[in-house]
């Protein structure tokens, strides 16, 4: 009998919410209201199905969250190698108990610095305490790096894209990534010849009409056209990526600029037909139209890894963590660098189970709300921010969710476009999600002490934003044409033709890189070897010596200089210029 108190008495309690306590318990805790515990147990249970808490094991709509993770006999197996592949323990206490210390000597680190650190200062705004950092100053160049500058730009030849793709394709071999569909390699004659022009069309935004030369068969239309269709694919477009980027890795110049353990990600958007399905509105990029962001990653050495298309400005973190999951060059970034607005609690959390360290800058870091674990410890100065309780039972009674979650990531089980499904259902964040966020917050705090702490490490970051945001300016001398606006309404064709831009991005660094060393070596033979901090801080994305636009024919055939005129086009033939 429900209704009765004395049987009732010792019915579990913690499912009762606080809303629902005061109506089911009395002052001392204990049962007064068994018809109020029925109802509450009732909206718990309704809550924990929207939440898919509580769900049905074969269904969809109510379905469990986490399928698709590794499970039953599977992980059993690959538990253990699972966690020594991440480098996490399988006992939640040992990995809490061990950032529990690691967060605590970073409060206590930066503390006793805070005296000594000229950026971090603490002011009171609207009565709530908050931290400031001083930006960092611009570095000074010495007249040497100015000098070899200077060196480097008057020695770079002259060229213009399809003098660079063919190079570096010769240079790399890149165009045997481009196979057909039948996965065979083209055999027609001066195939490579095609290929570049199809890729100059696609990267500078022009298409074909320019290129076309009736005359010459590796340029006639149904030549290049039957290449776009048949070899110019998302896959084949990677290989060729991986290509150069492996070659680019091995030239001695790259390795002044970084060994391709760091990389940054960030969006450069495009207006999109209105027929685009996935294009988005944002009056501030778009105006009245809408548009499609080309989310890529790019290494410390310059080169581009990888990039996604993404609907509007969307700013979801895990598109980040997808790239760097699926990116297939030789290069394997640990820390990920990006803007302010592409994190989230959660996103640290899940970076940090993967083995990777997520670095975004900070530029809010006013409004950054820190978070620890020991209530009673004292930070000093921080005791007035750091007021956040990370709930550490949430994340233990998770732990081995979360090491499943990531397991099934770090193997391929699971894509990270399908994370979303099991971190929220709809707009309410699962369990699995919450403790993931817990998790994040004691990283994300970790991060804001360091970032507040290290200066060198502040402009780190900044570098190599810089160098992405400078990417995305060659990026757009580069797809001058149409007024740089995407034309293909298919999520396929954006696809590819912002593949070919990177590819091209790719080539023009790669192509810069070697004839920048050419330089270092030229004047060290000359006896005025530059000095690898000036080397270090080069950057091979310049394009003053590169010629976008093609160049113009101004001869006129002697008939129509004798007054002729040209003969009409056939009404079925070839248009071309």
């Amino acid at each position: 009998d429900w209704s009765s108190l004395v049987k009732m008495r010792g019915a579990p309690i913690a499912a009762v919410s606080k809303a629902w306590r005061q109506h089911v318990l009395d002052d001392d805790g204990r049962m007064r209201d068994p018809k109020a515990y029925v109802f509450a147990i009732i909206d718990a249970w309704r809550l924990a199905i929207k939440r898919r808490d509580v769900f049905a094991k074969p269904g969809i709509r109510y379905g469990d969250p986490r399928r698709g993770m590794l499970e039953g006999e599977s992980w059993h197996k690959s538990r253990l190698m699972v966690a020594r592949a991440l480098g996490r323990s399988l006992e939640a206490d040992i990995e809490i108990d061990g950032l529990s210390r690691l967060l605590d000597e970073a409060y206590r680190h930066v503390v006793a610095r805070a005296g000594d650190n000229p950026d971090l200062r603490f002011e009171t705004v609207a009565d709530k305490m908050g931290i400031v950092v001083t930006p960092l100053d611009k570095l000074d160049e010495p007249e040497s790096l100015r000098a070899l500058r200077a060196a480097v730009q008057t020695r770079m030849p002259k060229a213009g894209m399809p003098d660079i793709f063919l190079e570096v394709m010769a240079r790399t071999g890149f165009a045997k990534s481009f196979t057909h569909l039948s996965e065979r390699q083209a055999t027609v004659e001066h195939f490579e010849i095609s290929l570049c022009a199809t890729l100059v069309g696609g990267a500078c935004n022009i298409g074909l009409e320019p290129i076309v030369r009736p005359e010459f068969a590796a340029l006639r239309r149904d030549r290049l056209s039957w290449v776009g269709q048949n070899f110019i694919r998302p896959e084949t477009i990677a290989a060729a990526n991986a290509a150069i980027v492996s070659a680019h890795s091995r030239l001695d110049i790259v390795q002044h600029w970084g060994a391709g353990e760091v990389a940054s990600a960030d969006g450069m958007r495009f207006v999109a037909p209105s027929s685009a399905i996935h294009a988005g509105p944002n009056p501030k990029y778009y105006g009245q139209e809408r548009g499609v962001t080309w989310y890529n990653m790019i290494s410390n050495q310059f080169s581009g890894l990888t990039g996604a298309v993404i609907p509007g400005t969307l700013r979801d973190s895990l598109v980040v963590l997808a790239l760097l999951l699926e990116q297939e060059t030789e290069l394997d970034p640990l820390e990920i660098m990006t803007d302010t607005a592409a994190y989230s609690d959660a996103i640290f959390g899940l970076f940090w189970l993967l083995g990777y360290r997520f670095s975004p800058r900070l530029a809010d870091i006013g409004d950054a709300k820190l978070w620890r674990i020991d209530r009673q410890a004292s930070y000093g100065p921080f005791d007035q921010t750091a007021w956040g309780r990370v709930k550490i039972n949430l994340i233990r009674e998770n732990w081995s969710d979360l090491i499943r979650l990531a397991g099934s990531l770090k193997l391929g089980h699971l894509k990270a476009a399908g994370v979303m499904r099991m971190l929220q259902v709809k707009d309410r964040p699962t369990t699995l999600a919450k403790a993931l966020s817990e998790l994040g917050r004691i990283i994300k705090t970790l991060h804001i002490l360091r970032y507040i702490d290290d200066r060198p490490f502040r402009r780190r970051i900044l570098f190599q934003l810089n160098r992405q945001e400078l990417r995305h300016k060659l990026g757009r001398r580069v797809h001058h044409g149409d007024r740089g606006e995407i034309r293909s309404p298919l999520r396929q064709g954006q696809e590819e033709q912002l593949g070919v831009l990177g590819l091209a991005l790719n080539s023009i660094v790669h192509w810069n890189a070697v004839y920048m060393q050419e330089t270092v070596r030229q004047l060290s033979e000359a006896g005025t070897p530059p000095l690898p901090a000036d080397i270090a801080r080069l950057s091979p994305l310049s394009w003053r010596h590169i010629n976008f636009l093609g160049r113009y024919d101004f001869s006129v055939p002697d008939a129509v200089a004798n007054g002729g005129l040209r003969p009409l086009r056939q009404p079925n033939s070839e248009w071309d210029f």
